[in-house]
């Protein structure tokens, strides 16, 4: 009698089995590739070798992805820093970096007269970076004046850091050369000081405009002055803006200032920031419009009366003789044209002023009844 093993008794030797047949499985299938790979060798195709020389191995593609190795920490691969970089990279805008050049210049002599002191300014640096990460980048304690432009109906941020505020204080209330400004930390700034930045404020920010007026006329003004970045929000954390940070030494003291704009900000002029360079426009010279301005005013031009006309033939002229008359037809009180050249200018009355013949001006004719 014979008695058949049941498959079930003995579940371990069948896992056993089936993981046997599996590696074997496995290594028929690498002994396939490495005789297609060899067989490509032979006969020489070029194709299969040149992609199995640009293989990566695993180090590579750790180092690309930003992985140090495996203990390292991997919530911040590569992926992860292309996607959120603080960078962000924008089209380039050639108007903007000659509007800050202006800009610097402006600065230059302004707050020269402000501070009555020597002052210079430069600009460090402009990038682009996302709102949200330059709130956070922001050293404190700092004054932050959010302003408005008015024409293009958007904000922008100006921040002012701790050096420049209080070397800004010193020089206005009559500090002495060749020490520094004293700083007090921990305590919030005063009246006066939040008075004394707010004035310098409102001097960069009539530079600024006039920086831009070649470009495009805009007023900026300032709408409030903010010591917590949380409060000076004025875009979304994800929003791109343009940030120039310009340096300002007066002689042993000196800050930096901070002009953030945004690109929704900057969306109105966008077109003309993109161009390499104004032209005309932007390298007019202002001495000589004043000047030719002066000399037209100063310009002497030849006025004639016109009491009538008349059309006549030929004939009739030839036949004219001395002390032959011409009656014209038009009353004493008729209305007379006055012409410059061939376009009528002014229109009145006939009359006597002494012993000249003079005509009293009444009214102007307008352009649009005037016919070519």
């Amino acid at each position: 009698m014979s008695m058949e093993a049941d498959p079930t008794e003995n579940p371990k030797e069948e896992e056993a089995l089936s993981e046997e047949e599996m590696a074997a499985q496995w290594e028929a299938m690498a002994s396939d590739d490495d005789e297609a790979a060899g067989g490509a060798e032979a006969t020489g195709d070029d194709d299969i070798s040149s992609v199995d020389e640009r293989v990566l191995d695993q180090d590579e593609i750790d180092n690309l992805l930003g992985f140090d190795g495996p203990g390292s920490d991997r919530s911040e691969d590569g992926m992860s820093v292309l996607i959120n970089s603080a960078l962000v990279n924008y089209e380039r805008l050639p108007m903007l970096e000659v509007v800050y050049d202006r800009l610097v210049r402006l600065m230059t002599t302004s707050l020269r007269n402000f501070t009555s002191d020597n002052v210079e300014v430069s600009i460090d640096s402009i990038q682009s970076i996302r709102f949200g990460d330059y709130l956070n980048s922001i050293p404190l304690p700092a004054m932050l004046g959010v302003f408005r432009a008015e024409e293009w109906d958007n904000y922008g941020l100006l921040t002012v850091d701790s050096s420049l505020i209080y070397s800004v204080v010193d020089v206005l209330l009559g500090g002495r050369h060749g020490t520094a400004a004293m700083r007090i930390e921990g305590r919030p700034y005063t009246t006066i000081e939040r008075n004394l930045v707010e004035r310098m404020i409102n001097v960069v920010l009539v530079d600024l405009s006039a920086a831009f007026d070649p470009l495009s006329p805009v007023n900026f003004r300032l709408d409030r002055l903010e010591t917590n970045p949380r409060f000076a929000t004025i875009g979304r954390p994800s929003n791109a803006g343009i940030i120039a940070r310009l340096r300002i030494d007066m002689e042993d003291r000196g800050g930096n200032l901070e002009l953030m704009l945004p690109y929704a900000t900057l969306e109105p002029v966008r077109d003309l920031l993109l161009q390499m360079f104004m032209g005309e426009k932007f390298g007019r010279d202002s001495i000589w419009e004043s000047h030719l301005a002066t000399e037209l005013w100063q310009t002497e031009v030849t006025i004639q009366a016109v009491l009538d006309q008349q059309q006549v033939s030929l004939k009739e002229v030839l036949n004219f003789e001395i002390g032959t008359h011409l009656p014209l037809n038009v009353a004493p009180d008729a209305p007379i044209t006055l012409l410059c050249g061939d376009r009528p200018m002014f229109s009145g009355k006939m009359g006597r002023k002494g012993n000249f013949v003079a005509v009293r001006i009444e009214e102007k004719v307008k352009p649009e009844s005037v016919t070519e």
